[in-house]
């Protein structure tokens, strides 16, 4: 790689595959390579141990439950290492089950517990008498303003945490407490799919700048002509989320 290259890890995506991942990681070497970086994006399977060390953003995205287990122990095997690069400020994007992952369990209907890796203080459960959360979700985010897509979760998530954002629409992580997602140190966690970053290009470029910054590479990111992506982004939220649509109007004005 060479001086202005950026490393992507994108973990098991033979095992964390339901939620069209790939395009996150499309935009994520698209919004790089058009500002002049070289990026490697390492795809680490099941069968691989991840080398965090090498790593300036890590990414993983969501599965079914049997998945996620085989993920989680995985994950589990080499949790000194993921943790200490991110407690040192290794981005991570993680995604629907991913996101689970990083607590201390994310519970079965069953009732049957999954221990997670603990890179935070937070845990998932699942009840059988609960309702999946399932719809088009907006989030208001400080960092990256309107975030939409889509979320299907049964678990309902609790941290002691700074969330991603405000719920404008939908469920966020359990349904009742307005918040969607996690901010803690430099993790990103969410429960927004769809893929997430093609629809929320200002997201992406936040964390593009975490990865970065992290990288010990220049992190100003010069604008890019988003109009097609905006232009998207009104016609989706206008036909399925008419109460979001004012916001996102005014957002793409102060632009």
């Amino acid at each position: 790689m060479s001086r202005k290259a950026l490393c992507i890890a994108h973990l098991y995506p033979d095992l964390l595959n339901l939620y069209a991942d790939r395009g996150n990681i499309a935009v994520l070497r698209r919004r790089l390579e058009w500002r002049g970086y070289e990026v490697e994006v390492v795809r680490v399977t099941h069968s691989e141990t991840p080398d965090f060390s090498r790593y300036h953003l890590v990414l993983l995205g969501g599965g079914s439950d049997r998945e996620q287990a085989i993920v989680a122990e995985k994950l589990r095997a080499c949790a000194p290492a993921f943790r200490s690069a991110v407690q040192d400020g290794l981005p991570v994007l993680a995604i629907c089950g991913g996101y689970q992952l990083l607590g201390e369990y994310y519970q079965l209907p069953s009732g049957e517990k999954v221990p997670g890796i603990a890179l935070v203080d937070m845990v998932t459960e699942a009840s059988p008498d609960a309702p999946r959360l399932i719809g088009n979700i907006a989030v208001w985010s400080d960092e990256a303003g309107v975030i939409v897509g889509f979320e299907n979760h049964g678990g309902r998530t609790r941290h002691s945490h700074r969330p991603l954002g405000r719920v404008l629409h939908g469920h966020g992580n359990d349904g009742v407490s307005g918040h969607e997602g996690l901010r803690h140190l430099n993790i990103w966690g969410t429960y927004v799919h769809g893929p997430l970053l093609p629809k929320n290009p200002a997201l992406a470029d936040a964390v593009l700048r975490d990865a970065l910054a992290y990288a010990h590479l220049p992190d100003h990111l010069e604008p890019l002509d988003d109009r097609l992506e905006r232009e998207a982004r009104t016609a989706f939220v206008s036909l399925r989320m008419e109460d979001v649509a004012p916001m996102l109007r005014t957002e793409a004005e102060s632009r």
